[in-house]
């Protein structure tokens, strides 16, 4: 069901799920339910910041709509004081609808308030600053954070993207990004309210939420980084009815593939290794390090992951895949190997192919050390903060380093890290356009297709579960457990979200860091449920010095050995 109502000054869309009325006498758009129920009173005229200053809306036009097949379009002109025109686009459809914004002009982006703006168009308001009204009982920010707590009060604020480090208000490195899109209680049912951008216009690095006991708006952070010249479409905002919030992800990824904003779902090689239990050295580096009170990172030696490997291999623990950690490399920027922590990484690494193993190595993302400056992306200073990848030198020596390891080295693929250091800010320098989610895209198509290049069935990792990256990476990595969370419910929330965004993609489970053997012994049942166990100690836990016993490694085998049966029969 999908009608248009235009009588007595009145426009008005039913839906199946949804009815939108345009008040009359102020600038705003009812959305009911069918049966009248009111969801939220939204504030038409937002506003698009940019460094020319801040958008104020001065004036606005007529509604004009036209229907399509299976679509209703409404169509809004405005006046603003920084840009030569704008428009305000409501795209109708049964099962949902869109909001977008077109403006026409020039500037440099700075943020975008949806459904929040300033508007001086009409005396009997008043001018300033305006929100629209809400009837939410509670949201839904799926992003996993430091706090593991997903809802948040319709009266607060909340964050979705790219960045994150160990700092307040910082916590959520774990995902880079998830999907961004909020979900909000109605009662019975959900509203889901996510982005949706077409390729290449991912330009932004946070989609944020700002509440008040009766009111709310959205927007978009582009860190004055994105140039207007002449017409731009916005990011659109799409609407979606669901059962629960979860169906309400599930609805919005659907809509992404939809309306053409992500590649869609393909069937891509999975070779039968890349499912194979995996050894990561960290935790076992970690613990080496706390007994001798030094860095992790200094322990990522050939050595000692010889003898972590003869451990296991002593209990009968055989891993498919071992990564080498942080730092088996001399500057994070080059990935050359270290020689004096690897005297023979090559040979290492023929040795485990001789086991029937592969390898992957570890590389810390957006990290400049060793790069030419030409080669960064660089503050106001001149200092390099990133590595570049729209620089033209920078991509040439990222190729080159894949050459390097997957070919001289002959490793089998990278488990990437630290992509929440993707650069943001205001006064940062790059070569190219691409900014936010587009540069991740950048960053890792890069090592994507160099990897697949040199060997077709490299194994490529990291932690961004979005589905405009689905096809740039093999594995979605659960990222570091929360000690201080429920650690089995929060990794099956991060599971959960992986499938929503990335169906069919293989998930890592991860397994560090641990509070206590109790709780690892936990986890390691768990993990085989969600995706590929991993292993991140060979002895002992690292942060208690708890000493793996016999039962434990019984678990691990016993663990291993069913999660591998599974995988013949399927």
């Amino acid at each position: 069901m999908l009608s248009l109502h235009h009588e007595n000054g009145t426009l008005r869309v039913d839906a199946e799920c949804y009815r939108l009325t345009w008040a009359t006498d102020r600038p705003f758009m009812y959305l009911n339910t069918p049966d009248e129920r009111p969801i939220a009173e939204l504030f038409v005229p937002s506003s698009v910041h940019s460094t020319r200053g801040y958008d104020d809306t001065v004036r606005l036009g007529e509604w004009r709509a036209e229907q399509g097949e299976g679509v209703i379009t409404l169509t809004l002109d405005a006046e603003s004081s920084v840009w030569d025109a704008k428009q305000y686009i409501f795209e109708c459809y049964p099962d949902r609808f869109r909001y977008r914004i077109v403006v026409e002009g020039r500037g440099e982006l700075t943020d975008v308030r949806y459904f929040g703006g300033y508007y001086s168009g009409s005396l009997k308001w008043g001018t300033g600053f305006f929100m629209s009204g809400q009837y939410f009982v509670e949201g839904f920010n799926a992003e996993p954070t430091r706090r593991e707590i997903y809802s948040f009060p319709i009266n607060g604020a909340t964050t979705i993207d790219l960045t994150g480090t160990s700092l307040p208000g910082r916590e959520d490195w774990f995902f880079t990004p998830p999907l961004f899109c909020y979900a909000f209680q109605l009662g019975e049912s959900w509203l889901g309210i996510g982005v949706e951008a077409a390729p290449g216009e991912n330009l932004y690095t946070a989609y944020n939420y700002e509440g008040r006991l009766d009111a709310f708006a959205l927007g978009l952070e582009y860190e004055g980084q994105t140039a207007v010249e002449g017409r731009y479409e916005l990011p659109a905002l799409g609407f979606d009815f669901a059962s629960s919030p979860y169906e309400a992800l599930e609805r919005h990824t659907a809509a992404l593939v939809r309306h053409g904003c992500v590649p869609p779902p393909a069937n891509r090689l999975q070779p039968g290794w890349w499912r194979e239990p995996i050894f990561c050295g960290w935790g076992a580096q970690c613990g080496v390090a706390r007994q001798e009170q030094g860095f992790g990172p200094d322990y990522a030696r050939q050595d000692l992951y010889e003898g972590f490997l003869r451990a296991l291999e002593q209990h009968d623990i055989d891993p498919g895949i071992v990564v080498l950690d942080d730092k088996w490399q001399a500057t994070y920027g080059e990935n050359c190997v270290d020689p004096v922590k690897w005297p023979d990484l090559p040979g290492f690494i023929a040795e485990q192919h001789a086991l029937g193993r592969k390898v992957l190595l570890w590389l810390k993302a957006w990290d400049p050390e060793g790069l030419p400056l030409e080669a960064c992306v660089t503050n106001r200073a001149g200092l390099p903060v990133a590595i570049d990848p729209t620089s033209p030198l920078a991509e040439q020596i990222l190729r080159e380093s894949i050459q390097r390891m997957l070919g001289e080295y002959d490793a089998d693929g990278f488990k990437i890290d630290f992509t929440a250091r993707i650069p943001s800010g205001p006064g940062l320098k790059r070569q190219g356009r691409e900014w936010g989610l587009e540069l991740m895209r950048r960053y890792l198509r890069i090592i994507y297709d160099e990897s697949k290049r040199v060997k077709p069935d490299a194994l490529v990792m990291a932690h961004t579960p979005h589905p405009y990256l689905a096809d740039c990476v093999d594995m979605i990595r659960l990222n570091d457990i929360n000690m201080n969370a429920d650690v089995n419910s929060a990794m099956q929330h991060r599971a959960r979200l992986v499938k929503i965004a990335c169906p069919g993609v293989i998930i890592d489970t991860d397994n560090w860091p641990i509070k206590d053997l109790a709780m690892w012994r936990s986890y390691v049942k768990l993990q085989p449920v969600m995706g590929v166990p991993t292993l991140y100690f060979a002895t002992h836990i690292d942060r208690t010095g708890e000493p793996l016993t016999e039962d434990d490694y019984r678990l691990i085998r016993e663990t291993w050995a069913a999660y591998r049966k599974q995988r013949e029969q399927v």
